[in-house]
């Protein structure tokens, strides 16, 4: 059984910090006045200085008790208010405020962070081992969330998208060599989609919100780097090659069309045979042709 998420409570109603400021100066200066009197008078007698000391001691310790409670939050940052082991609400709102001063104040930043996971090894879909990183953009959306729900939220980060690109790599191969599909080389835009909606399900327990989430590098591992680099060359000069082909096949179906609808010449089929070969050979080859000039007959 999911154990529930624990619920942000923004605190609305805050004290400002200047007026306290004011009222510790004047404990402050209180406690220095009492002192003053007890150590002006001549053969004081006990009750007296303690009649003035003992404030004097007590204003000094309702200073300090008010300064301990001032805190500051800058924009963007924000502060967890934790009462001997209960939550007390967050402070959201960018200021200078007065709190209980019993409270444990826990700062978490709100704003926008990066994070860029290290480049690890793994096997696709294929089992071919590749390596593979990415680089996250978040921030903390629920403070209460990330404060109680995980034991550090930061390194909950990088631990779950870790497994998300391992688990994302494991689904998709490399690259696609026949046919049509999702490869993480070929279908970026799809994949970092898959990875940013996985995080998203992930990091949503420690209460942080994902705004994107992508590949940063992707590689063969160099154990099998090279083979793989000569299997892509060949490929690619069998596509070209496919193509060239096509080409020529309908550049020759083509002449021969002209010749036959101009009358140009009239060609029995071992002759139409013979200048569909050497028409093969001109367009399909890899270097400039030489023809042989027939000065002869036909």
């Amino acid at each position: 059984m999911q154990r529930e998420a624990s619920k942000e409570r923004i605190l609305e109603k805050t004290i400002s910090g200047f007026p306290m400021i004011i009222l510790a100066l004047l404990f402050i200066g209180t406690a220095i006045l009492l002192f003053f009197i007890a150590g002006s008078k001549r053969n004081p007698s006990d009750l007296e200085i303690a009649m003035s000391v003992i404030p004097g001691i007590l204003c000094l310790i309702l200073a300090l008790l008010t300064a301990i409670g001032l805190t500051v939050v800058e924009p963007n940052m924000s502060r967890v208010l934790i009462l001997f082991g209960n939550y007390k609400g967050t402070l959201r709102h960018h200021g200078f405020f007065w709190v209980n001063p019993f409270t444990v104040r826990r700062k978490i930043s709100l704003r926008v962070r990066n994070f860029n996971s290290d480049t690890i090894k793994v096997n696709d879909l294929l089992g071919n081992p590749i390596e593979i990183g990415s680089v996250v953009v978040w921030k903390v959306e629920e403070t209460a969330q990330a404060a109680f729900d995980v034991e550090d939220f930061e390194d909950y980060v990088g631990v779950q998208t870790e497994s998300a690109i391992r688990h994302l790599a494991s689904e998709h191969p490399y690259d696609i060599t026949e046919g049509s599909g999702t490869s993480l080389r070929g279908s970026s835009d799809i994949v970092n989609e898959e990875l940013e909606k996985e995080l998203s399900t992930r990091l949503s327990m420690a209460g942080i919100d994902v705004i994107e989430a992508r590949l940063s590098h992707l590689a063969y591992s160099p154990e099998i780097a090279g083979a793989m680099l000569q299997r892509q060359q060949a490929e690619a000069i069998i596509q070209a090659r496919t193509r060239i082909v096509d080409g020529a096949v309908g550049m020759v179906e083509m002449a021969l069309d002209h010749l036959k609808a101009n009358n140009v010449v009239k060609l029995d089929e071992e002759r139409k045979a013979q200048m569909v070969c050497n028409l093969l050979v001109v367009l399909c080859s890899d270097r400039g042709a030489q023809p042989v000039v027939n000065s002869g007959t036909l």
